[in-house]
């Protein structure tokens, strides 16, 4: 038999008087004087079937319930008058069938799809694949579908080869927690489940293959959260011969060109800012440019006021609210969610037609007020929030008051606001280990201007690394790549590998190297990030078909769980308890 001629969404007037056969789930039953009326959802859409009680196929109508499968022939007729249905395609239409053939049944499910969004969510993960039913998740995925062609049409029409690696590699000692494989046939070994197929993209590059990208699948035993999960697809990219702006040029253009096919929206030139220059115009490395104009640096205002407390802040940081008169109450909250954030406190200033108000006012005088609110280009109406203190906390706290503020008054501007972040610090240190780490990973190039620092001042030095934000949202993260051997050694020594170490965690790049590697650079962006902001979702579980809990936890398939003690011996694992 054939299942289906049409999909629910093809069923429209144009086929008035026609027989077709659809096939589907069953969404609604109803009964009505005598008629069936029986919803039947497919993944286009819904249709309505209606049948009376000397039809050929009532009886077999009459027994179907909810989520029962089943293939529906019969003709096509107009909807009576006062019954079209404008908000589907199908809606101006019927089918009078005149077979039903249920090809499934369905016990009563634990939620309906249509009513899964007021369900708890663990529920709907154990049952994901009713939730997935849902129009609105579906709708994701054909997204998702959408962004993937656009990019694979992109990649192809610029000479990429779509080339996959290793599933399992070998453990690095950067990054996030590796999730480790153990090897049987070798007692006491280990693979890892890569976090990136970084070093092997860099090796396709000494390979000769000069534009590489795939869809990788990535994993990261790391803390959770709604825009986190520990396996991810990213679009990893390497291209060699090409210098900074070149790969940022030709990324930006891929980038518009999946909002174009899959949206219908044209973006406009990405922004730039210096890692340095984020921070100081809006506290962040990753800024939200909806949330109104940057911050303002009243450092060298401060230098000449009378107040020896403000006057030796090392800097002072002054968020603009425009026309915003913030009650006591409202000011007490905004000084303690920076008290919150590390700062020792707040500072506010008033303007209005009338002069100037301030919290300061007891060690300020007017003039010194005014001298604030003019440098911070206040108008009558205005208010500023001032934090004073080391950087980057006071930066940061600013950053955050500014973002809040936009959130709290509804003031985030509507649309795609992208922005370039370069030259971010090569190093950063790490409280945890108590020595230098990589800022990026440590195949990061440095700014060629800051190489004479490695040794003297590597807190310093700047690195050829680049990041995509969207509306406050990192998407992308890349950097051109250390190609030179002697150069790699360097960063290794830097960040205290020894060499053995250097021999026996990377030997095999470093010898790479040695035969003759390309000037190359490359990019990841976060497939799932992408798709969560232009469906407008509000976690990546909305984006991933069998995403995990908070907690990393598959309910569905209830993972990850305990493994026969058999599996065990055979890895020479001995499991202990978890002091």
């Amino acid at each position: 038999m054939s299942f289906r001629t049409e999909w629910a969404s093809q069923v429209t007037a144009t086929l008035t008087g026609t027989m077709v056969t659809i096939a589907g789930w069953v969404q609604r039953r109803r009964d009505h004087g005598g008629l069936i009326f029986v919803d039947v959802r497919d993944r286009t859409g819904i249709i309505q079937v209606v049948a009376d009680p000397k039809g050929a196929a009532f009886a077999t109508l009459d027994t179907v319930r909810a989520e029962y499968v089943v293939s529906v022939t019969g003709m096509v007729r107009r909807r009576p008058d006062g019954m079209v249905n404008l908000d589907i395609a199908s809606g101006e239409v019927e089918i009078v069938p005149s077979q039903v053939v249920i090809l499934s049944q369905s016990k009563t499910p634990p939620f309906m799809p249509q009513e899964a969004e007021t369900v708890d969510e663990l529920v709907r993960l154990k049952y994901r694949y009713l939730d997935l039913r849902r129009s609105s998740l579906l709708h994701n995925f054909e997204l998702r579908d959408r962004v993937l062609y656009s990019l694979r049409n992109f990649f192809h029409e610029h000479g990429f080869l779509d080339v996959e690696t290793p599933a399992l590699a070998r453990s690095t000692p950067e990054g996030a927690r590796d999730f480790l494989v153990p090897s049987r046939v070798q007692p006491g070994t280990f693979y890892a489940l890569p976090q990136s197929p970084q070093i092997f993209k860099q090796l396709l590059m000494v390979a000769g293959f000069e534009r590489y990208y795939q869809i990788a699948k990535v994993f990261r035993d790391e803390d959770l959260r709604a825009d986190r999960q520990p396996e991810f697809t990213q679009i990893d990219v390497e291209m060699s011969f090409m210098d900074r702006e070149e790969i940022l040029s030709l990324m930006e253009e891929m980038v518009k060109r999946i909002f174009k096919d899959a949206l219908g929206v044209a973006l406009q030139t990405f922004p730039r800012l210096s890692w340095e220059e984020a921070l100081h115009q809006y506290g962040s490395d990753k800024p939200d440019l909806r949330a109104g104009e940057p911050l303002v640096d009243l450092t060298s205002q401060a230098r000449s006021v009378s107040w020896e407390i403000l006057a030796s802040a090392p800097h002072v940081v002054g968020v603009i609210c425009r026309q915003y008169r913030p009650s006591r109450k409202m000011l007490e909250q905004w000084t303690e969610f920076a008290r919150e954030r590390g700062a020792s406190g707040l500072i506010w200033i008033m303007k209005s037609e009338d002069g100037i108000k301030s919290s300061a006012a007891k060690w300020l005088d007017g003039e010194e007020l005014l001298a604030l609110a003019t440098n911070a280009r206040l108008q009558p109406g205005d208010t500023l929030l001032v934090v004073a203190g080391p950087k980057p906390l006071a930066y940061v706290v600013a950053g955050q008051i500014r973002l809040e503020f936009a959130r709290q008054e509804n003031r985030l501007e509507p649309g795609w606001r992208f922005l370039w972040v370069t030259e971010f610090p090569l190093f950063e240190w790490s409280e945890e280990e108590e020595r230098l780490v990589s800022a990026h990973h440590p195949f990061t190039m440095p700014v060629a201007q800051d190489f004479e620092l490695l040794e003297s001042n590597p807190a310093a030095v700047r690195s050829e690394a680049y990041d995509v934000v969207l509306n406050g949202i990192e998407l992308a993260s890349g950097s051109l790549r250390i190609y030179r051997p002697d150069l790699q050694e360097r960063i290794f020594s830097v960040l205290g590998l020894t060499q053995d170490e250097i021999s026996e965690k990377f030997g095999f790049l470093i010898q790479a190297f040695q035969y003759g590697a390309p000037p190359h650079g490359g990019i990841a962006f976060g497939l799932d990030r992408i798709v969560m902001l232009m469906a407008g979702a509000k976690s990546l579980r909305e984006v991933i078909a069998f995403p995990k809990t908070a907690r990393g936890t598959d309910p569905l398939m209830d993972a990850p769980s305990p493994v026969d003690v058999r599996q065990l011996d055979e890895l020479g694992i001995q499991l202990k308890p978890k002091t």
